[in-house]
Formats: structure tokens, sequence, C-alpha cells
């Protein structure tokens, strides 16, 4: 799968917003098939950042997230800005 195709979009509430600032993690929507390797290879190819770690869940509506934290030499500050969140 190419790196689009896996993330879907961001996630954003107040929450997935505050978790960027506290805890160096972004909150994306992605496919339901990918699995948490993918999605690391997919952030990393995209936004060229280093990721640390990648918790999944999948929603009452059937929506895959996932929590995408970066290793303490990225900010996902800086991603977020990128995207447009911040």
């Amino acid at each position: 799968m190419e790196p689009y195709e896996i993330l879907k979009y961001p996630h954003l509430t107040e929450k997935s917003i505050s978790l960027v600032e506290r805890e160096n993690k972004i909150v994306f929507i992605v496919d339901r098939k990918a699995n948490k390797k993918d999605i690391k290879e997919a952030f990393e190819k995209t936004f060229a950042v280093r990721v640390d770690k990648v918790s999944t869940l999948v929603t009452m509506t059937g929506e895959k997230k996932a929590f995408i934290k970066l290793k303490p030499e990225f900010k996902a500050a800086d991603v977020a800005v990128k995207l447009g969140i911040i």
C-alpha cells in the first residue's frame, strides 16, 4: 500500500490536539487493513520523522484510529503545523 492510502486524514478534536502538545503524539484516521508497521513506515516516509510507537483502536463507527508517538528529537507540533492543525 502507498502512504496516501494508509494515512487518510488527521483526527481533529480538542483531546487529539492536546496530545500533540502534552505527549508528542499525532492522531490519524487510517485504513482498516493497515497494521502498526505499515502505519509507522507510511508516516515516516510522508513526514520525514522517526516514529517511536504506534497504538491503534477501532472506533464504534468502524474507523481505525492511530496514535503515533514521535521520537523525542522530533516535535509533533512541527508536523501539526505542516498539516495546518495548529
